[in-house]
């Protein structure tokens, strides 16, 4: 795809297309997060073998469309780009003042909303701001006013707004939240894990598939065969292996795998108390994820603990991830023979069975976006059941006098 330059007719300089900047201007302009992303997307495809093109060709271009689709009072909106809406400075805890924007409520999807669902409150919040005439507004004031939004709206409601209470305490504790996600092979463990990590701002993430490997660099396979050895392979290097029947198998790779699990359970629990001392979430994953871990965490620790199990329960639809993992990423050679899926299979029976006695949730993987849903649901019901808290409590009582939302 051909970069394509837009030509300032004022400036006279030539700047890059980016599909970013025209989603928010369209996102100012009244057009929700996701219709915004996705009409700057299809502006994109069309641009695509276009050098260049200039701002005013653009602009009648996304208007068009716009009026294509209905959007007559954004377009307008949009065309109009000389009318300048004021600038509302938030005031942090800190002191520092920041310009209002989409940011503030950048992580309202945590607490259950949709991306559409959040531009509504923060559209539903600027336009009271602006009606009031606020310059500045301190940023427990204003969450303050999220929370009575989220309260009065019927589509939201008391279990929504105490949610938003309970993450804003949460946050501002201090704490770190500790999220463990375990599953088989195939389970979708490290995709569900990367997106988790996006929408909670975790920044320190690891997997024990990289554990495992430091490990392997640090101990000869000569001297413990057991950790160089996939986990549902490991069994294999056990002395009974030799003269296992293929009911005594079934045991082994358990055995196996635990072992294998065992080992890593020393740098998981390093990894886990690092975080709680430095105050820093983390997001722990891997196929080594087992209960166990949670009482490597002291009961005492500031820490939110939550642990998910993912499964794949269809044999089909799980032999469908394998496969296609292995068209994608070659090397991952120790899962090239299908003989090997019913230890896949067996290995998810246990993982599974074990979460279940710990009371682990155990969480379907068959849908991304839902996926995401739920573990978010369950993490925000743990955050809440720890952090439970009233309005005065979060805010304080001299930022709950004026209610906008009232109006």
């Amino acid at each position: 795809m051909a970069k394509t330059l837009i030509f300032d007719v004022e400036s006279k300089n030539h700047v890059p297309f980016l599909r970013g900047i025209l989603a928010r201007s369209l996102n100012e302009s009244g057009l929700s997060f996701k219709l915004a992303y996705d009409l700057a997307t299809e502006i994109r495809q069309e641009l695509g073998h276009v050098e260049e093109i200039s701002s005013l060709q653009l602009r009648e271009m996304v208007i068009k469309k716009l009026e294509q689709q209905n959007y007559h009072a954004i377009a307008e909106h949009y065309q109009s780009p000389a009318i300048v809406t004021p600038i509302i400075y938030v005031e942090n805890l800190d002191g520092q003042l920041t310009p209002y924007s989409n940011e503030n409520f950048s992580r309202l999807e945590i607490i259950g909303l949709t991306a559409e669902e959040t531009s509504k409150v923060v559209h539903k919040m600027y336009n009271h701001l602006i009606h009031s005439g606020m310059k500045k507004i301190h940023v427990n004031h204003l969450g303050y006013l999220t929370y009575r939004c989220l309260h009065q709206d019927s589509c939201f409601g008391t279990k929504i707004a105490d949610r938003y209470l309970s993450w804003v305490k949460f946050c501002r504790s201090g704490s770190p939240l500790i999220l463990l996600i375990g599953g088989t092979a195939g389970s979708g463990k490290s995709t569900i894990s990367t997106a988790l990590a996006s929408r909670l701002d975790i920044v320190r993430t690891q997997s024990t598939d990289l554990l495992r490997e430091v490990m392997r660099m640090m101990i000869p396979k000569r001297l413990l065969p057991v950790l160089h050895e996939s986990s549902f392979n490991a069994w294999q290097t056990l002395p009974a292996a030799q003269a296992a029947s293929s009911e005594d198998q079934v045991n082994l790779l358990i055995a196996g795998y635990q072992t294998q699990s065992d080992l890593l359970s020393v740098p998981c629990e390093a990894v886990m108390q690092r975080a709680v001392k430095e105050r820093i979430s983390l997001l722990l994953e891997g196929v080594h994820i087992e209960p166990s871990l949670l009482k490597m965490v002291p009961a005492d620790s500031p820490a939110v603990v939550v642990h998910i199990m993912l499964a794949v329960l269809k044999q089909k639809e799980l032999k469908k991830r394998i496969k296609g993992r292995h068209l994608l990423v070659p090397e991952r050679s120790s899962i090239k023979q299908p003989a090997t899926f019913q230890d896949i299979w067996r290995l998810q029976e246990h993982l599974l069975n074990e979460a279940d006695q710990a009371d682990v949730a155990i969480v379907e993987n068959m849908d991304k976006e839902a996926t995401l849903r739920e573990i978010m649901k369950i993490i925000m019901k743990e955050i809440s059941r720890n952090y439970s808290a009233t309005a005065s409590e979060v805010f304080g009582d001299r930022h709950l006098s004026l209610n906008l939302c009232d109006k």
